[in-house]
């Protein structure tokens, strides 16, 4: 007999939460069973209704002393791009400086626009999404003139260059990705990820690429981006801007509204049942039987492994699968079972390989 499964969507009780993640009472009532465009709609009315207190340009100096502290040292900013801990020669590639050494002089830092003011349209200003603390970065003087204006593009190791464009280093790039989905949340068409990044445009929206995605995957959330989204989420801090940033709350939320590699679900064992589906029902393995010894598998949730299994009983290959779909090709001829396991819930499908 088929087994009925839940379809599970996120709902906040920070008391269950292991990790940092959505306060209830900041995401209180909201409804969590949206997904697509419908969840990125629900969002974007949440952070913008919230943001009650617009931080001037000079504000920004402040708030990022605060938000930007250096975990290690208190005294202490955290500098995005960096990586090394002032030992060589090199003051731009430093991790971490002195907050109070601010301005615009070389081995000072100063607010980085993440997302380049000139590259919105218009062009961002320093005022609304230009006095943005969500985007507004500590970053060294000459790095953050390096990067200027240069799009975000795909690399590898520490930030630099890629042509004419700029790679923001392995240990930033989700914090770019989470900032850019923020920045297009708050301010739409001003802010379209496809005009920060380069790459391919996501399917079901044309404004988003995938790189950010990866990205959002690739790299979880470290404590300075929950260090500054606490505080500028509570409005009676100082410079609190009263809105959080939902992707470093939950970087599952972007799987959920575009697709893409999954994302780190910080909210695993925090879940209300709304729904129910046939899980076996909802993989898709294709194309049965298969011509080319390929095979796509597709599922509904994000599952642990897959295990093809020949006929006889012989495990032929054990996969730990990154997203919803999976792609296996040189499988030999030959009638196999495909089992693939989510949790507590398991589907077997018959394949066969001509």
């Amino acid at each position: 007999m088929k087994k009925l499964y839940t379809f599970l969507a996120v709902v906040i009780s920070i008391a269950a939460m292991a990790q940092a993640g959505a306060p209830s009472t900041y995401y209180n009532g909201f409804n969590w069973t949206l997904t697509g465009t419908a969840l990125k709609n629900a969002l974007a009315t949440k952070i913008t209704t919230t943001h009650v207190n617009q931080l001037s340009y000079d504000e920004v100096w402040n708030a990022d002393k605060i938000v930007d502290k250096d975990p290690a040292n208190s005294n202490n900013v955290v500098l995005i791009y960096g990586w090394e801990d002032g030992t060589d020669a090199d003051v731009t590639n430093d991790l971490s400086r002195p907050k109070n050494d601010n301005g615009g002089a070389v081995g000072e830092w100063n607010r980085e626009h993440t997302y380049a003011k000139s590259l919105g349209n218009p062009d961002l200003g320093e005022v609304g999404p230009g006095a943005d603390a969500h985007h507004l970065r500590a970053a060294d003087v000459e790095r953050n003139n390096l990067r200027a204006s240069r799009k975000f593009a795909a690399g590898s190791g520490n930030s630099g260059t890629v042509g004419s464009n700029w790679y923001p280093g392995d240990q930033w790039k989700g914090d770019i990705a989470r900032m850019m989905m923020y920045m297009y949340l708050r301010y739409g068409d001003q802010c379209q990820p496809n005009n920060v990044g380069i790459g391919t445009s996501v399917a079901s929206d044309p404004n988003m690429i995938q790189l950010f995605l990866q990205w959002n995957a690739d790299d979880p959330v470290s404590a300075v981006e929950d260090q500054r989204n606490t505080y500028l989420g509570n409005a009676n801090n100082a410079y609190g801007q009263g809105n959080r940033n939902p992707f470093i709350d939950n970087p599952y939320l972007a799987t959920l509204i575009w697709g893409g590699p999954a994302a780190t679900n910080r909210w695993p064992n925090v879940f209300l049942s709304t729904s129910t589906f046939d899980f076996e029902s909802a993989v898709s393995v294709w194309p049965n039987p298969s011509a080319n010894h390929e095979i796509h598998i597709d599922m509904p949730v994000q599952a642990e492994s897959i295990d093809i299994i020949t006929i006889d009983g012989r495990l032929f290959q054990h996969i730990k699968p990154s997203g919803l779909s999976q792609t296996l090709s040189g499988v030999p001829s030959g009638l196999y079972l495909v089992k693939i396991a989510a949790g507590s819930q398991q589907a077997v499908k018959k394949i066969v390989i001509q």
